[in-house]
């Protein structure tokens, strides 16, 4: 089998300075791996999100798609949603609603909007609340931060499993050096008034035993959105940066039209080509 292959660089209007995805057109070649063989295809990459665009199942949505950690499938993830949108985009297919863009995927149908640039709606939080006394010490501890900085800690969870860190300043986001987690954790600080961006991120996850960082990501980025918009911390539109500590620049724009949350960013592409499986 022969795919057509891409890797496309989010969150970034320059090559290598984003987070890249490698989106796999399963719907021109007219066939898919099966599900073992898209998570070996994942794992082989090994970059942090590998998707499938596939043919959709609801009658609401233009595509589908099957998004791959190296490790385990995600029912959402917002790097991966804009990069497979940019790919399907390039591939000249008409959607069905001329305002809109329609996904579907594990968590349902996702709307994204193709203005300035490509934004997915921020889908609502599944899960959120405190943590635990036991859990919220373990992150801290994991995390390797003076509890004194931490401002908010909480669930923000969208699909992935995401537990937020609010810390009391870019510096201190800058400054963390985490040991090994089981969990999916975002840290939030604010930067000082009047620079590009209003708040620095950062995410970590667990890779294979270790703990790896995510140079972009769209889903916390809309966790974290809801989160810090609700509780009245950032007025909208704003943007995030993050990459900062992987040598990135990524730049995430959040703005609110009509209620609704939108995460959006610059997207390049970088490869283009055919996997042979």
């Amino acid at each position: 089998m022969r795919l057509p292959y891409h890797v496309v660089d989010v969150f970034t209007a320059t090559p290598f300075l984003g987070n890249p995805v490698a989106v796999i057109d399963c719907i021109t070649a007219g066939a898919a791996p099966s599900d073992d063989e898209m998570q070996r295809i994942a794992h082989w990459t090994n970059l942090s999100e590998t998707t499938f665009l596939i043919p959709p199942s609801d009658d609401d949505a233009d595509y589908a798609v099957r998004i791959f950690t190296p490790s385990f499938e995600l029912p959402f993830a917002g790097h991966p949603t804009l990069g497979t949108c940019h790919v399907w985009k390039s591939l000249g297919a008409t959607q069905r609603r001329a305002d809109r863009v329609t996904q579907e995927c594990g968590i349902g149908v996702v709307e994204l909007r193709n203005d300035d640039r490509l934004s997915f709606a921020a889908p609502p939080l599944q899960r959120s609340g405190s943590l635990v006394p036991d859990l919220r010490a373990d992150v801290i501890d994991t995390l390797g931060v003076d509890p004194e900085s931490v401002v908010d800690i909480a669930w923000v969870a969208n699909g992935p499993e995401w537990i937020g860190v609010e810390l009391a300043s870019a510096e201190d986001v800058l400054a963390i050096t985490p040991s090994t987690t089981e969990h999916l954790i975002g840290v939030v600080g604010q930067h000082p008034a009047g620079g590009p961006a209003s708040i620095e991120v950062r995410a970590f996850f667990p890779v294979d035993g270790a703990t790896r960082e995510d140079p972009v990501t769209g889903s916390l980025n809309a966790s974290l959105a809801v989160w810090l918009t609700e509780r009245g911390v950032l007025p909208t539109p704003y943007v995030a940066r993050q990459g900062t500590a992987l040598g990135r620049t990524g730049m995430v724009h959040v703005d609110d039209i009509d209620a609704q949350l939108w995460v959006g960013g610059d997207i390049v592409t970088c490869v283009t080509g055919e996997l042979a499986t």
